[in-house]
């Protein structure tokens, strides 16, 4: 169901402008109530928030971690413009304004919704992982480090928005832990793992997986419509212990093209059928594509 809602672009981008929402909600709803802090820019912002507050004896009705959030990502964007592309750019220019301004105006609630830190780090970073991870399936992005993450992710091997998080966050809380104790720095450091985990989960790009398929269909119409079609190579041999003919496709894709591969082989083989390996190590040529 998700993978055919975000095959229409504005289908794509209303569900990613609502995952925002959901992003939001997550953080202040679970997050700013303990006194925490999340990763990332956000993270660094919610910070500088709070230091202003303090130096100046501030008490102000709107959490304006989300305003400064906007403007530390301008120049981002223009990373994102030279990088990643005009309709990326675009995309995540819609989709930081919305979280920003979801940021600042979904109230935190005037007590903590559960009483335990540890489950609202748990809530929080599943909500929130969930919420980031479907904002990049749908080729967008929140801004802020996401967008260094995806640009390392489409150049590196072995890269994923969730490492880059961590390695940035274990920087951050260690600032955090210095300025407002380690109770606050280890709960945030929690909250942001599970965050990361569900952010890799979520986001099927990211995912890699080998799929075999077998098929007695001989024609090379099958092989040239998944390189078409899905731009990705076909490698294949021939034979089986029973001696009839059978020919064996080893296909690389992301899980996000999982169903547009499955639609291609079922068009022209309807008995062909698959063995998927998901996760898989891929080093070498293969494209990560962003959307």
């Amino acid at each position: 169901m998700l993978h055919k809602a975000i095959q229409n672009r504005w289908c794509r981008l209303a569900l990613a402008v609502a995952a925002t929402l959901l992003y939001a909600i997550g953080v202040n709803w679970f997050i700013v109530p303990m006194g925490l802090y999340t990763g990332g820019l956000l993270g660094f912002c919610q910070v500088a928030r709070t230091l202003i507050v303090e130096a100046l004896g501030l008490s102000p009705n709107v959490d304006f971690s989300g305003i400064l959030y906007l403007a530390a990502n301008v120049p981002i964007l223009l990373l994102a413009w030279q990088a990643l592309g005009r309709g990326f750019l675009v995309r995540t220019a819609v989709c930081t304004v919305t979280s920003s301004l979801f940021l600042s105006l979904v109230p935190p609630p005037a007590a903590p919704l559960v009483e335990e830190t540890l489950t609202n780090c748990v809530l929080g970073g599943i909500l929130v992982g969930f919420s980031l991870g479907i904002v990049l399936t749908c080729g967008c992005s929140t801004g802020g480090l996401d967008i260094l993450g995806l640009w390392l992710a489409k150049k590196g091997k072995g890269f994923s928005v969730g490492r880059f998080s961590l390695s940035f966050n274990a920087l951050l809380y260690t600032l955090c832990a210095v300025l407002f104790g380690l109770r606050a720095a280890i709960y945030s450091i929690i909250y942001t793992v599970f965050c990361a985990l569900f952010i890799d989960r979520g986001h099927q790009q990211n995912i890699t997986e080998q799929v075999l398929i077998f098929t007695k269909d001989e024609d090379p119409e099958l092989p040239r419509n998944i390189m078409a079609r899905l731009g990705r190579g076909v490698t294949y041999w021939e034979g089986a212990y029973t001696g009839e003919d059978l020919r064996v496709l080893c296909v690389c894709v992301s899980k996000f093209e999982e169903a547009d591969l499955y639609g291609v082989v079922h068009e022209l083989d309807p008995n062909a059928f698959f063995i998927t390996q998901e996760g898989v190590t891929i080093h070498g040529n293969f494209i990560r594509k962003l959307s």
